[in-house]
């Protein structure tokens, strides 16, 4: 049987500050006195003129979240009481990153020399300016040569300024809304409505702590599903006033633990995204800090995406990717510059749409200079969004993501783009795994060096070109890092131009070319990688010097084996053989033991045959390609008298000073440079006509060269010298063509 009340007599009432569900709070409790079990067996013929009324809470008098006389000059006006975010009473501790360590020695000098100043009374004036100028010029080198990873710990610094930071700076008025009306509200994100410049915006962000106790209390950014339902609350307030929408994206991830899956991390962040992909008014990212992951990009899917100059955006940290694919977190750096995580590298991959400049040494150098660059970034993006219609504003957001990593085949590629590309880049190999390499190569070349199968110039080769590869890429680094990598490219273009055109080099270019070459050598120590530059470079001037060597030795044991093989074939031929066996029975019959003891007609013999010998073997040393001369072991300057001596050392001096001014020349001078520009072109497989020019120009030089010698005594000189020379050995006695102990220690030069 149903009951209903019709026309209740029971008139409920309470306090503006109170609630009728107050006094319901416990089936105990009664209303004005009247237990509920009373109420309920009452019967519904009472007296119409009964009321009941609620009891209400004690409370203090003035129980309100801000001051009772709150300062009206407080920027923000009275609402800024409302917020949880109160400066800071003490100033944070500075915070060095490793990298930043040879500035703070700087500053320390600095110090150190003040103090100095104050305590003596004299004047370092001026070495203070040095110091200061040297830091300056220090901090400019470092944070405009910034490598990924240290873009990450800039990205992370404690005392980086936070979202509410920016907001407050940059906002006139600004009040925090909470809650996300299901039961909690999220301190890792914050919302709230404010106007910049009379505008009107929903502001919505990651909310990091300042110190200790605030990343407690705000989980270090790292929001639960609370947090993404409180934004995704405010979306939709946003998108039923038309408020634009402006989020501040600066957080590791989403809080990853048990009770957030129990409640739906992924299924609010789900939820976040495609509500954004419909909201009818304009929306703008932008990342302040680091944004991890899907955590990040809850609240990021605008129509704009902008980053501040030392923002990171990542799918992964560098570190959890180092611990996958490398198995160990000490790769991070490496995982840092293979993610393409930095503003910089987003936008060429036009996921970011702009970047946002921060002071030298970080946003938290100057917060307000950095806020006030984000809210003229913010101005001039919403200008450009408003000016769009509902269905043009949700297109560019869907087609600003739907063109993130798509491509379509059979389409010519766009001329400007294909000529941007390049080839995919080697890996840096660090310095470590080079000295294991080059550790590796010394055990192969010992093995090839045992084994004749082997070569043992192969695993030297390998490693060279990979050292040449390395050296290359450092150079290329060392030149973007110290700012001339356009003034490189602007004279190899220059040079280029001139060498398709087969142009003699122009003096001018020239003198830029040596300028820039000796800028770059005086300024090459002062570039971040400079160390390693010179360890692969020392290390690939010792594998050339290790790799000539072995070339030599290998060309020498060849060359030994080939001459070998030839004087063994002409000694075991029928011929020689019979002749050598035929002489050696004569000696052998004539019954001395003694050479000088012979007779002449024997000796004779035998000087015949070693003529007809030396012979042959001077055209096997021949064919081979070597130059000989038969010699005594005995240098000639010992045999020369000493004015011998000088006067070829005068006649060498007077041949190189007239050589030197021939080829200073100009006309020698450009067929030289000509001559340089050919075999340049040529490359190690120069086509014909380049092998004939080449040919043709070597011939002109050495016509010019020997022309230039004739012209002049010095080649009577040198033939009246080389006779007088050639006279006083014979007189000497060594040439007499007579078997003498001498004799013996003739030797093929070649």
């Amino acid at each position: 049987m149903a009951t209903t009340i019709a026309h209740s007599a029971l008139a409920f009432t309470a306090a503006a500050s109170g609630s009728a569900s107050d006094g319901f709070r416990s089936s105990s409790n009664g209303v004005n006195g009247v237990p509920l079990r009373a109420l309920g067996k009452a019967r519904f013929g009472m007296k119409r003129n009964l009321a009941v009324s609620a009891k209400l809470r004690k409370v203090k008098k003035h129980d309100y979240p801000w001051p009772a006389d709150p300062d009206p000059n407080v920027k923000g006006g009275v609402l800024t009481h409302l917020s949880h975010f109160k400066p800071l009473k003490e100033k944070p501790k500075p915070v060095t990153l490793p990298f930043e360590k040879p500035l703070v020695e700087i500053e320390k000098k600095i110090i150190d020399v003040r103090k100095m100043a104050n305590e003596t009374g004299l004047d370092f004036s001026d070495q203070i300016i040095s110091l200061e100028n040297k830091h300056q010029q220090a901090l400019k080198d470092l944070y405009l040569n910034l490598t990924p990873i240290q873009r990450v710990n800039i990205a992370r610094h404690p005392n980086r300024p936070t979202f509410l930071d920016h907001v407050f700076n940059i906002t006139d008025t600004f009040v925090e809304l909470h809650g996300d009306r299901a039961g909690y509200d999220d301190p890792a994100i914050v919302t709230g409505i404010g106007t910049i410049d009379g505008n009107r915006y929903m502001f919505m962000g990651h909310q990091k702590g300042r110190n200790t106790k605030e990343n407690i209390q705000r989980n270090f950014g790292m929001p639960t599903p609370h947090g993404y339902r409180k934004a995704l609350r405010m979306m939709y307030y946003a998108d039923h006033h038309g408020f634009p929408i402006v989020t501040f994206i600066d957080t590791p991830g989403a809080y990853a633990d048990l009770k957030s899956e129990e409640l739906g991390q992924g299924e609010a962040i789900a939820h976040n995204l495609r509500t954004m992909f419909g909201l009818k008014v304009p929306i703008v990212s932008i990342v302040i800090g680091e944004g991890g992951s899907g955590g990040a990009l809850a609240i990021g899917c605008a129509n704009k995406l902008l980053m501040l100059e030392n923002a990171v955006f990542y799918v992964a940290s560098p570190e959890a990717c180092a611990a996958i694919l490398w198995k160990s977190a000490k790769a991070s750096p490496k995982a840092a510059e293979k993610l393409k995580i930095t503003a910089a590298e987003l936008c060429k991959l036009q996921i970011a749409d702009g970047i946002i400049p921060e002071p030298l040494g970080g946003a938290h150098a100057d917060s307000s200079w950095t806020s006030q660059q984000i809210k003229n970034a913010i101005n001039k993006e919403m200008d450009e969004l408003k000016k769009m219609d509902t269905e043009a504003l949700l297109k560019h957001r869907m087609m600003k993501f739907r063109k993130i990593g798509g491509f379509q085949e059979g389409i010519p590629i766009d001329p400007m783009k294909k000529r941007n590309m390049k080839l995919k880049e080697e890996p840096k190999v660090s310095v470590v795994d080079l000295e294991g390499e080059v550790e590796k190569v010394k055990l192969q070349i010992e093995e090839a060096k045992k084994s004749s199968d082997k070569p043992a110039l192969l695993p030297l080769t390998e490693a060279i070109e990979k050292l040449k590869r390395e050296v290359d890429n450092e150079f290329s680094e060392a030149v973007k890092a110290l700012g001339l990598k356009d003034r490189f490219e602007s004279l190899q273009e220059e040079f280029l131009k001139i060498s398709s055109q087969d142009q003699l080099m122009h003096p001018a270019l020239k003198e830029k070319i040596q300028k820039l070459r000796h800028e770059f050598t005086q300024s090459l120590s002062s570039a971040p990688n400079y160390e390693d530059l010179k360890y692969k470079l020392d290390m690939l001037k010792e594998l050339s010097k290790a790799y000539k060597y072995e070339e030599k030795n290998n060309k020498a044991a060849t060359l030994k084996q080939e001459v070998n093989n030839k004087f063994h074939e002409i000694m075991e031929r029928p011929d020689v053989k019979e002749k050598t066996a035929a002489l050696r029975a004569e000696i052998e019959n004539a019954g001395v033991s003694n050479l000088d003891d012979l007779d002449d007609s024997l000796k004779g013999k035998i000087l015949e045959l070693k003529k007809e010998l030396d012979s042959e073997f001077v055209g096997v040393l021949k064919s081979l390609g070597l130059d000989v001369e038969i010699r005594s072991k005995e240098p000639i300057e010992k045999i020369l008298p000493s004015e011998f001596k000088t006067k070829i050392e005068e006649l060498n001096e007077e041949i190189n000073h007239k050589i030197e001014n021939v080829i200073n020349s100009s006309d020698l001078k450009d067929k030289i440079e000509l001559l340089k520009l050919e075999v340049a072109k040529a490359g190690k497989t120069p086509d014909s006509a380049t092998k004939n020019r080449i040919v043709a120009l070597e011939e002109q030089i050495k016509q010019s060269l020997a022309a230039a010698v004739e012209s002049s005594n010095l080649k009577e000189k040198h033939e009246k010298l080389k006779a007088e020379v050639s006279k006083t050995i014979e007189s000497s006695g060594e040439s007499d063509g007579s078997l003498k102990k001498k004799n013996p220690n003739e030797v093929y030069v070649f």
